[in-house]
């Protein structure tokens, strides 16, 4: 569980680069941008705090 909560910060940028590659060649939407920066912060923001504070 631990290696999984280490790598979710990872996992939720990764979901953020998916929604712009959403925005490039599928749908040319605001609402995409706003979701990917959403997730890209949350997402960095996640994987310092966890890995600063999980230790193994």
């Amino acid at each position: 569980m631990k290696t999984f909560l280490k790598n979710l910060g990872a996992i939720i940028v990764l979901l953020g680069v998916g929604c712009l590659a959403c925005y490039q060649f599928i749908a040319q939407s605001n609402v995409l941008l706003f979701v990917s920066l959403i997730l890209e912060v949350v997402g960095i923001i996640t994987y310092i705090l966890l890995n600063k504070y999980l230790k193994d």
